[in-house]
């Protein structure tokens, strides 16, 4: 599964864009050729996920299911180098990452748990800060680096939410489980959810694992 270009519209604005890629086990007679059941796995069955971030540096992170490993690429050489072996994701972060601009079309459980996200609290370390780039693999990488938690939920013109499972949740999903994170639909672990069409489209919450278990309490 393959999405060649994430954050398509930040390109005309020098944005960090990306490339998100995910390996499945067909499940098809290799006597035979295959069909679209190789395709409609659930994201637990992935062999492999990564992405590739086109920003200041380029960089290919990836899991074959024994954790998250990053390479940068050294231009002047031409190769990738690992530059960050055994990637673990906070177990909580102080950034939140959401388009606000979709609030309006939002359920309740999503506006209050956003307030409570920019309420002040010491104990907790709230309120936290807002970051979003727009850009679905600049926007995880972040997360993955420094913690914190992206969403972006379903709403009254998304009812089934926006991103796509098979070439954007699912990966991304496999590779925040391996970094010790986690991924929802707010109601279901985006790895436990089974695709019924290709371009199926499901709400999404990822990032640390304990800021996704405040948004599923919430939501």
């Amino acid at each position: 599964m393959f999405d060649p270009l994430d954050g398509s519209s930040n390109i005309d604005v020098n944005v960090s864009i990306g490339t998100i890629f995910s390996v499945l086990e067909r499940v098809t007679s290799p006597e035979r050729e295959p069909d679209l059941s190789d395709c409609l796995q659930a994201g637990h069955r992935q062999v492999a996920a990564g992405y590739i971030i086109y920003g200041s540096s380029t960089m290919f992170v990836y899991t074959s299911g024994n954790g998250v490993h990053g390479f940068t690429l050294d231009p002047t050489v031409g190769e990738f180098f690992l530059s960050h072996p055994n990637m673990r994701m906070p177990e909580r972060g102080k950034i939140y990452s959401v388009n606000e601009g979709n609030r309006s079309k939002w359920d309740k459980g999503i506006c209050d748990w956003i307030d409570w996200l920019k309420s002040p609290d010491n104990h907790s370390g709230r309120p936290y800060s807002h970051r979003y780039i727009g850009t679905l693999v600049s926007d995880f990488h972040r997360t993955l680096l420094k913690g914190g938690v992206f969403a972006y939920p379903a709403d009254s013109a998304n009812v089934d939410g926006k991103l796509r499972l098979l070439y954007e949740a699912s990966p991304m999903a496999f590779l925040a489980q391996q970094a010790g994170g986690a991924a929802t639909t707010g109601k279901q672990d985006i790895l436990q959810v089974k695709p019924t069409v290709l371009h199926q489209r499901v709400p999404l919450v990822i990032g640390s694992k304990g800021d996704v278990e405040d948004a599923r309490r919430f939501v």
